[in-house]
């Protein structure tokens, strides 16, 4: 199955709510004032914010004016490609090496298994690749890892449960320099944003980075829970004050029947999407790509 088909079926719930609700909508209004109002319901409906969908809806009506076009196709079309550049307003930025990823984020949202997944799709392109089990805190995270980095093939640094997990990136960014490693992927415990003292854990994390390893291409993604939806800008607005993000990894996408805050935060933070799990298998993990996402949705 293709990566299409893969995104197609992870955003089936949100397209069937976005779809019925254009349908009855076109069925309903003539493109006027009472469409557009409309619209704007309906696009916060799928969890794009207010102030987003308010832009959206703005950008249609003018270009539909400008243009003396009203019907459906027409319409569905230019809401595609406003949705698009929105998505792509922040710059994607293209992974190179060596390259040091670090995952962050809340409790439950998936980064164990992102590290896993994002191991074995770094293989696929031909890489080596090491992760470190720097959530210590968990019980039983390092040896939840180990089973990822197991079926992954990959090598695993882990210390004993309690310890500093600056030590174990220490040690992970110390063996990929001496090894030549392409790819070292971090593990990181979940943090609630409001914890001061734990978003502070994470600067001295990426300061070890910096310091052992400064040719390296560091990235620190943000791992969302597709299903939390808008929730997740307040999410990203905080990590990204703490440790400067890069990107985010959205899982859970095939859960989520509003995946609309995507655009929001791309938009609003302009935080771009690098990678999607688009499934439960250890290959469900690709490189975001605006244009099939807006498809999958519309």
């Amino acid at each position: 199955m293709g990566f299409f088909s893969k995104i197609k079926d992870a955003l089936k719930k949100t397209k069937d709510n976005l779809s019925s609700a254009l349908s009855n909508l076109f069925s309903k209004n003539k493109i006027g004032d009472e469409f557009y109002d409309g619209l704007e319901e309906i696009l916060i409906g799928a969890d794009i914010s207010v102030t987003t969908a308010e832009e959206v809806v703005e950008e249609l009506r003018a270009e539909a004016k400008h243009e003396k076009l009203r019907d459906r196709e027409f319409v569905t079309d230019l809401l595609k490609d406003i949705l698009e550049e929105k998505l792509t307003e922040a710059e994607i930025p293209q992974i190179s090496y060596p390259a040091v990823i670090m995952l962050v984020g809340v409790n439950g949202v998936g980064k164990t298994t992102t590290v896993g997944k994002l191991a074995n799709y770094f293989l696929k392109q031909h890489k080596t690749v090491t992760v470190a089990a720097a959530d210590t805190f968990r019980a039983a995270a390092a040896d939840q890892l180990t089973v990822w980095a197991e079926r992954a093939k990959v090598r695993i640094v882990k210390h004993e449960e309690g310890s500093d997990p600056s030590a174990v990136v220490f040690d992970a960014v110390s063996s990929a320099k001496a090894r030549g490693t392409d790819v070292v992927i971090i593990d990181t415990a979940g943090r609630l944003h409001v914890k001061a003292h734990l978003m502070e854990e994470l600067k001295k994390m990426s300061r070890v980075v910096e310091r052992e390893m400064p040719s390296a291409n560091f990235y620190k993604l943000l791992v969302l829970d597709a299903t939390t939806g808008n929730n997740a800008v307040n999410q990203a607005e905080i990590f990204d004050g703490a440790v400067d993000l890069d990107g985010i990894v959205l899982t859970k996408l095939d859960s989520s029947a509003k995946g609309g805050f995507v655009i929001s935060l791309c938009s609003e933070l302009q935080i771009p999407v690098l990678f999607t799990g688009v499934g439960e298998k250890i290959d469900d993990m690709e490189l975001f790509d605006p244009e099939e996402f807006i498809d999958g949705i519309l």
